[in-house]
């Protein structure tokens, strides 16, 4: 994993520009290395910047104990071990406790978009007719410090009203409807620095930021309004033990005391998107117990999981990606155990993203799309999910039509639903190893996906269309852990006939013969004018790599980071 010392000054080899003289008001022991702009400041106020810092200092021990405990058990998985359900919290999960009650403002879910927070992304995703817009400052965003301080200021316009947005190619004004989706927001996992804010000398905690500056500036109009008397509403990534949790509920009963506002206030679901959390689903909702709404399969984040943990296990090599699916014995489990739980604890089961994308020049491939979003929806309801996610726009209406033709009058299933007792899963259950074959087409498809989302990533897009498909940052890990599985135990590509096996060689011919179709797809002008070659640069490095990374945009962090010489003032 790569630490926070990473990015200190020494040895950061980001670049560095001149600002001007202009600096941001700071507080003692902060210090801003991102370009100075009069909005931004608006932003990063004194005040805002104390309370960010007050968290920081509260919680950075904290927070590096639960880093250094996902080390140990990496180094356990490495060796041999599994994850497992722990023996020493086994009265929480059979005890008979439950959450708080949801709040009536979020009661109904059912189809929930998410997106950047990007100005006009917020405005088309809050206006879009689903229940709920999740806006992201981690996979779906490149943490440029444009995008990020952009996306505070867009937050904040979002959540007082004042949000418009003028498209000057199509003359078009873009503003909020009377009626809009509920604002949740999902900050940066616990594992990601934010190298333009230091705090005490170090970089701060980026999800700490992103949390800190959002409920600052928000909380009391988001619950005059949005929240009517709670909130605000957050999303937590990447958890991989209830530890991890408990810092977020000390930190949300931190924020709640400093404004003055009742505990449980705050409301926030957990995405289970790491292996080692599926086993840790009751100890999260009881550490979040009164701050909960529910637990959300993140499937695609899952996948990426299952081959990290079982990177030193040759015998729990993963198909073609495509094979990956629901109808796997492991991922049907953990849906519906997922399912179990959060209605065990009476709080929302959300189901998974559907990345599907309008394919407007094909009104057939686009209906063969739309029917497998609603395969994948009427799976998801008459499981028991409460809700799930699209990734555009116009797969709202077939999600929500789906959703709401099987559940009762009911705004979810929390209550409702009757479903088969998942308890009787057992721990093969949920890491049985998927079946498929692996072809030379999926180790080309990896390899396209991969580097094309890298280029996007490193240019400031962090959600990429791709293939008809919305790719995020999940999509390009399980394409880059994929390949390093393979290339690492030099599997056989048995799916096709071929029966060749994948070393050095043969990836370093995929590599240059898929960069050369890139180039085709996308045209000379743009292959020249983006980073691809800096993208293939870093991805193919990535895959050959003797020791997997953690994650890929840590490696690539570096790459977006830029220092400006003048960045704060103590007045």
């Amino acid at each position: 994993m790569v630490s926070f010392e990473t990015f200190l000054p020494t040895n950061n080899p980001v670049q560095r520009k001149n600002s001007g003289t202009m600096g941001y008001d700071v507080p003692e022991g902060v210090d801003i290395r991102g370009r100075y702009d009069p909005e931004f400041s608006k932003i990063l106020t004194r005040d805002a910047l104390q309370f960010v810092a007050d968290l920081q200092r509260e919680f950075r021990n904290h927070i590096k104990y639960a880093m250094e405990c996902r080390r140990e058990a990496k180094m356990r998985y490495n060796n041999g071990g599994l994850p497992g359900f722990d023996p020493a919290t086994k009265y929480i999960r059979e005890g008979e406790w439950v959450c708080a009650p949801v709040p009536a403002a979020v009661a109904d879910r059912r189809v929930e978009i998410t997106g950047p927070v990007e100005r006009k992304m917020v405005i088309n995703a809050l206006n879009s007719g689903a229940k709920v817009f999740m806006a992201d400052f981690e996979d779906a965003l490149s943490p440029s410090w444009e995008n990020l301080m952009r996306g505070h200021v867009n937050l904040r316009d979002a959540v007082n009203r004042t949000i418009t947005f003028h498209d000057q190619a199509r003359n078009k004004v873009y503003k909020l409807n009377d009626q809009t989706a509920k604002l949740f927001v999902r900050p940066r996992g616990w594992h990601l620095p934010e190298a333009h804010i230091f705090i005490d000398g170090e970089p701060a905690t980026g999800c700490l930021v992103d949390f800190g500056l959002y409920f600052f500036h928000s909380y009391a109009n988001f619950r005059k309004a949005q929240g009517q008397g709670f909130g605000p509403f957050f999303y937590l990534p990447k958890m991989e033990h209830s530890r991890e949790a408990r810092i977020w509920n000390n930190v949300f009963d931190r924020a709640e005391k400093w404004a003055g506002i009742e505990k449980g206030s705050i409301r926030a679901t957990v995405l289970i998107e790491t292996l080692p959390a599926v086993f840790q689903m009751n100890e999260i909702l009881y550490e979040l117990r009164d701050h909960s709404v529910g637990l959300n399969c993140g499937r695609w984040d899952y996948i990426f999981s299952y081959v990290k943990t079982f990177q030193g296990h040759p015998d729990r090599l993963l198909p073609d990606r495509v094979q990956v699916g629901m109808g796997q014995h492991f991922m049907r489990s953990y849906s519906d155990l997922l399912i179990h739980t959060c209605h065990k604890r009476g709080v929302h089961a959300m189901g998974g993203m559907a990345a599907q994308i309008p394919i407007r020049d094909d009104p057939a491939a686009n209906e063969a799309a739309l029917e497998l979003v609603r395969k994948d929806k009427l799976r998801e309801v008459k499981a028991g999910h409460d809700g799930t996610w699209a990734a555009h726009p116009g797969l709202i209406p077939a999600c929500m039509e789906v959703f709401t033709n099987n559940m009762t009058n009911a705004p979810n299933q929390i209550h409702s639903m009757k479903h088969h007792d998942a308890s009787v899963l057992i721990e093969e259950d949920l890491l049985q190893s998927p079946r498929g074959v692996r072809t030379m087409e999926g180790l080309r498809l990896n390899t396209r996906v991969g580097i094309q989302y890298l280029a996007a990533w490193l240019t400031g897009a962090g959600s990429v269309p791709l293939y008809n498909l919305m790719e995020d940052a999940a999509t390009a890990e399980i394409s880059r852990v994929q390949n390093w599985q393979w290339l690492k135990y030099g599997v056989e590509l048995d799916g096709d006939g071929l029966g060749v096996k994948v070393n050095l060689d043969l990836f370093g011919r995929v590599v240059e013969e898929e960069m050369a179709r890139i180039e085709r797809e996308v045209g000379k002008e743009k292959f020249k004018k983006g980073m691809y070659k800096e993208a293939c640069k870093l991805f193919t490095r990535q895959c050959t790599a003797p020791i997997l990374d953690d994650f890929l945009t840590l490696d690539a962090y570096n790459n977006i980071v830029m220092y400006h010489p003048i960045g704060s003032s103590r007045l």
